[in-house]
C-alpha cells in the first residue's frame, strides 16, 4: 500500500469519527495517544493558572497539567461527584473523563457544562471511555481527546482530538511536524512550512497500519444508534448488579470492591476477560455481549460446590 492510500484511509478515519461525535471534519486532529494532544493544550494554560481535575482520573488526562508546575500552573483534584460545585472564577479549565476508566462513573455532564460557563472556564473532556458506547456531542466542550482503542475497538495507535475554534486560536500546534502542514506531502522537509488552518494543524503523523485497522470499526460505530447501544450495555450492566444483589449502576462498566483481588482471578479462571483497576473488579459491556455473559459471571463467582 502506498503511503498517499493510506493517508486516505486516515482522512477517511477522521470523517467517520467527525460524525460519530457531531462535529464538523474541520475540528478533528488525529493522532496517537491521548497525553500527547492534552500536552498541547496544558502548554497553553498561562503561568499560574488553576485545572481543576477528578480525583483518580485517568493519568493522560492529569499528568501533562501537573508537568507544568515549573511555571506555577497548580492542579486541584476533586471528587467526581462536586466537579460541577468545584468550579470557581480562577478556574482556567476543567478537565475530566466523561466516564471514569477505573469505574465507569460517568460524570454529572450537564452541571459541569454549566459551571464551567458561568465562571468563564474551558473544557477537556476524555471521551475514550464514552466514545462508541455512549452518544457524544463533541461540540458541547472546548476540546476533546479520544483512544479509539477501547469501545471504538480500534487497534492502539489511534486517537483523535476535538478543538472548538475560538479555543483552537488560542492553542499552539507545539508538536507539529509535516502532517501537520496545510499540504502535507509538500510538508516534508524544513521548517519553513504553512500550518493548516483547520484542527489539521495539530496533527500528529499517523500510524497507517494502526488507521487501516481502525477504519472500519469506525464507519461501524458512526453509523449505529448510540443510544441502543448504551441502553444494551446498561441493561446488562444492570442485570449483572441485580443477580449480584449488588445497587444497579446505570453503567456499561460495573466494578465493585475487590481489594485482594479474589474475584478477579475467579473470572479471568472462568475463562472471562474481566480486569482489576484501584482494588476493584471491572466488567465492561458492549454490543457483542449478551445474557449468557451475564449467566458466566454469575457462574463464576459462586461459592464452590453451588
Amino acid at each position: 500500500m502506498s503511503p498517499v492510500a493510506a493517508g486516505q484511509i486516515a482522512e477517511d478515519s477522521r470523517a467517520a469519527f467527525a460524525r460519530l461525535v457531531g462535529v464538523d471534519v474541520s475540528r478533528v486532529a488525529i493522532g496517537s495517544q491521548t497525553s500527547v494532544m492534552v500536552s498541547v493544550i496544558a502548554a497553553a494554560v498561562p503561568d499560574g493558572a488553576e485545572l481543576l481535575c477528578v480525583e483518580g482520573d485517568f493519568s493522560s488526562v492529569v499528568a501533562p497539567f501537573v508537568a507544568q508546575d515549573h511555571r506555577g500552573v497548580r492542579v486541584r483534584n476533586v471528587p467526581l461527584e462536586a466537579l460541577g460545585d468545584a468550579v470557581r472564577d480562577d478556574t482556567w479549565l476543567v478537565a475530566y473523563s466523561l466516564v471514569q476508566s477505573a469505574t465507569g462513573a460517568l460524570a454529572d455532564d450537564d452541571a459541569v457544562v454549566a459551571a464551567a460557563a458561568a465562571h468563564g472556564a474551558r473544557t477537556l473532556v476524555d471521551l475514550t471511555q464514552a466514545a462508541g458506547v455512549l452518544p457524544v456531542d463533541a461540540s458541547r466542550y472546548d476540546a476533546t481527546v479520544t483512544h479509539a482503542y477501547k469501545w471504538l475497538c480500534s487497534p492502539r495507535g489511534v486517537a483523535f482530538a476535538t478543538f472548538e475554534p475560538g479555543f483552537a486560536a488560542i492553542l499552539r500546534p507545539v508538536q507539529a511536524g509535516w502532517y501537520a502542514g496545510d499540504d502535507v506531502w509538500a510538508s516534508c522537509y524544513g521548517g519553513d512550512l504553512t500550518l493548516a488552518e483547520t484542527a489539521r494543524r495539530f496533527d500528529v503523523s499517523p500510524a497507517w497500519q494502526a488507521f487501516v485497522g481502525a477504519l472500519p470499526a469506525l464507519e461501524l460505530f458512526a453509523s449505529l444508534d448510540l443510544g441502543d447501544v448504551w441502553r444494551h450495555a446498561t441493561g446488562l450492566g444492570d442485570e449483572l448488579c441485580r443477580r449480584l444483589g449488588i445497587a444497579p449502576q446505570g453503567q456499561a462498566i460495573v466494578t465493585w470492591a475487590d481489594p485482594q483481588g479474589q474475584d478477579l482471578l475467579r473470572l479471568t479462571s472462568g475463562g472471562l476477560t474481566v480486569s482489576g483497576r484501584a482494588g476493584r473488579v471491572r466488567i465492561a459491556f458492549h454490543l457483542w455481549n449478551d445474557e449468557t455473559d451475564v449467566d458466566r459471571v454469575v457462574s463464576a463467582l459462586a461459592p464452590t460446590g453451588q
